[in-house]
Parts: C-alpha cells; structure tokens; sequence
C-alpha cells in the first residue's frame, strides 16, 4: 500500500464538472494499492496517517498532528502510484492491486479515517477526476507499506 500524504490549505476533487469532494486545511492523500494489501496495510497506514505531527505549532515547529489542528482529509484512489517503469516508456500497472478488491480496500481505509474522528472527503473510485490543491509549505510525506512493516 502506498500513500502520498500533502499538507495542504485546501484541496477539492471534481469529477464531470462537479465537486465531489472538498476540503480546507488537512491532507490530501493519493492512495494505491497493490496485490496482497488488507486491513493489515490499512491499519498500520491509518495509525501512521492520524499521529503523523507536520503541522507547525506556535514556535513554528512541525509538532502538530491532524487532530490538534481540526484537519480534515481529502483521499484520493490513484493505481498509478504502482506504475512500473522499468521497461520501455509506458507504464504497466501490472503491480496494482484488483480494481474490486482495491475498491474494497479504498472504502475500509476511508472508513477507518473516519473512525479516529476525521472529516474525510473522497474522489469516486476509478473515475477521470481533477485534482486541485494548495499545498502548504509544501510538505509531502510518501508511506509505502512494503519498506515501512
């Protein structure tokens, strides 16, 4: 499983001109999946994701986390973050992980997320979706369950 965490002041997701999900000051996370991931991967990265501090406090430290700032989180599927790239110039995405069972896996992380408290906006699983976001600082985290557990 592998998550690109952004800080940002706000982000939105619009699929066929519509905003399906919103946020303001949070993370927005990409999220892939790739074959053998479960609740194992998505409790590790919900535990990860929730206690991570990079948000400054009053001495402009990264010492905050989500919680402490009334975050709230935009998560967004993306199997291309286990896009390979060794052969040739067009990537195979051979290593993602079943669309239903990534799907199934999209909607327990989400639902996780929810469960420590957080407000949690998403984009519409294997949909054509843009992406806006405002990053800030910028500060960017990437977890990959398979160097981290």
């Amino acid at each position: 499983m592998r998550v690109v965490v952004q800080k940002v002041k706000r982000a939105q997701v619009t699929v066929d001109n519509e905003v399906v999900g919103k946020i303001d000051r949070g993370f927005m996370l990409l999220v892939g999946f790739t074959e053998g991931d479960g609740s194992r991967e998505i409790d590790y990265l919900v535990h990860k994701i929730s206690k991570v501090r990079i948000f400054e406090d009053e001495a402009g430290k990264m010492n905050l986390d989500l919680a402490q700032v009334n975050g709230q989180i935009l998560s967004v599927s993306q199997f291309t973050l286990y896009a390979d790239m060794k052969k040739g110039n067009r990537p195979s995405f051979t290593q993602a992980q079943a669309p239903a069972q990534a799907e199934a896996n999209y909607q327990e992380f989400n639902r996780k997320l929810a469960d420590q408290g957080f407000t949690v906006a998403t984009g519409v699983f294997g949909a054509e979706m843009d992406v806006e976001l405002v990053n800030d600082g910028p500060t960017t985290i990437i977890y990959d369950t398979a160097t981290l557990m």
